[in-house]
């Protein structure tokens, strides 16, 4: 879950960097780390500081925030501007919340506690804490697990609400994704990356022949062990008549690579070790662990299929009833793609004969790729249950299809959407800011 930056996308933007840089923590993180409001504080008398909308800021809830601002910067040694400055800011940051929420609320978003629960528990493996751990914390320094709670459930309905809306205005177009491609930076971003492991056996360039050829050979030993199955990490280890240099070298784009290394590493398989390369340090092997991007074939699946949906009228059992019978007319002779276009709940695909074209590994529920990978080319399948109801489906190719072009624009169009997102929240919060009835009081 991304934080909630505290005092971006406001306005005035303060004018000390340090202190833009460092106001992005959440309230979460506030209430983390910030002492208990003093007894003085929590004994004010509430009032109404701004009227937004047709809610409420209250000067209890700023008065919270701008004192978790303060714990963090004091915690972090930066030296606090004016309370004017931070309750400005503060102030016109929790105006955007509040009209996000809003908006958030008037279209039904809604954060289930299974949701909400996963979240808190990321929030907790990022601070290298248990969720126990992490509610011992705050209970620690004073601070209520119910409110952080629902702190957390704000923070993801505003996102909710501004990737719904900000998502909507971000058009990439195939053009933008041909020009990005063709720039070095594009270029770089859609390489290959290499996961190398690297072993050195160092042998000075004025060896003698006898000394080198020892080396070598001790080396297509190893070598032989590796390819045989041994882990690479392992036999270099292992070795006793020659102490090797190395190590892992991580994850390296192929411009990236030593320059020894730049033409072997792409000629790899994933978890291939290289031949012997000779250098003036000595024999050098390198095993590919990993690679992300590069060529992409992947197993296609050309699938047909009917849904039927249990509903208030046609029970569960019912609906496995009418899909079993529809197997059976298929298997007797009529057409399954007739069957579908009359009998087939699935809109998207009925009317082209239950047809859903070449699917990808991932792209269907777990239960329908089960089933469509366990089933025969030319074959029809049991009835099986997914979220979506019960169906039959029927397969009628496979194929291994080169994905590369489509994964690197599909990579390049991500990089740009990404680039274009924080502009256009920018803009549309300005928008909504500008839209809404703000009194401050």
């Amino acid at each position: 879950m991304n934080t909630n930056r505290m005092l971006e996308n406001s306005r005035p933007a303060l004018p000390l960097q340090t202190l833009k840089a460092l106001l992005f923590m959440t309230a979460l993180a506030a209430t983390l780390i910030a002492a208990p409001p003093s007894r003085a504080e929590t004994e004010m008398v509430d009032q109404v500081v701004a009227i937004v909308d047709e809610d409420i800021i209250m000067a209890s809830e700023l008065r919270e925030r701008v004192e978790g601002i303060k714990e963090t910067l004091q915690s972090r040694g930066i030296e606090i501007p004016p309370d004017e400055t931070i309750i400005r800011e503060t102030l016109d940051r929790l105006i955007l919340e509040n009209i996000q929420l809003q908006k958030g609320l008037r279209v039904g978003v809604r954060i289930s506690d299974a949701q909400l629960n996963a979240a808190i528990q990321n929030i907790a493996a990022q601070n290298r804490m248990t969720q126990e751990q992490f509610i011992a914390a705050l209970e620690e320094r004073g601070q209520s697990y119910p409110q952080m709670r629902e702190q957390v459930r704000r923070e993801m309905i505003i996102q909710r609400v501004q990737a719904g809306n900000v998502n909507q205005r971000i058009q990439i177009t195939p053009k933008e994704v041909d020009n990005f491609l063709a720039t070095p930076e594009g270029r770089k971003l859609t390489q290959p990356e290499y996961h190398l492991l690297h072993a050195l056996l160092p042998i000075p360039p004025d060896a003698s022949p006898e000394d080198d050829a020892a080396a070598r050979a001790y080396v297509e030993q190893l070598l032989k062990r590796i390819r045989a199955g041994e882990s690479f990490e392992e036999v270099i280890r292992s070795s006793t008549q020659y102490r090797f240099n190395g190590g892992d070298l991580g994850w390296r784009k192929a411009e990236d690579l030593p320059s020894l290394f730049s033409d072997v590493a792409p000629t790899l398989a994933t978890g291939a070790t290289s031949d012997p390369i000779r250098s003036d340090s000595g024999y050098h092997l390198i095993n590919l662990m990993e690679l992300r991007g590069g060529e992409q074939i992947v197993a296609q699946t050309e699938v047909r299929h009917i849904l039927v949906k249990p509903s208030e009228i046609l029970t569960d059992d019912q609906a496995r009833e009418r899909v079993l019978s529809l197997r059976a007319r298929v298997e007797a002779g009529e057409s399954f793609g007739d069957l579908a276009k009359e009998y087939s709940e699935d809109i998207g695909s009925a009317q082209e004969g239950g047809k859903l074209g070449w699917v990808t590994p991932g792209q269907m529920v777990p239960e329908f790729e089960q089933a469509m990978n366990a089933t025969a080319v030319g074959e029809i399948s049991e009835p099986l249950r997914t979220p979506f109801g019960w169906h039959i489906l029927t397969v009628e190719g496979r194929r291994n299809q080169d994905m590369t072009s489509e994964a690197i624009r599909n990579k390049a169009a991500e990089y740009l959407h990404t680039r274009k997102y924080q502009e256009e929240l920018d803009a549309w919060l300005q928008q909504i800011r500008d839209e809404a009835f703000v009194d401050i009081k």
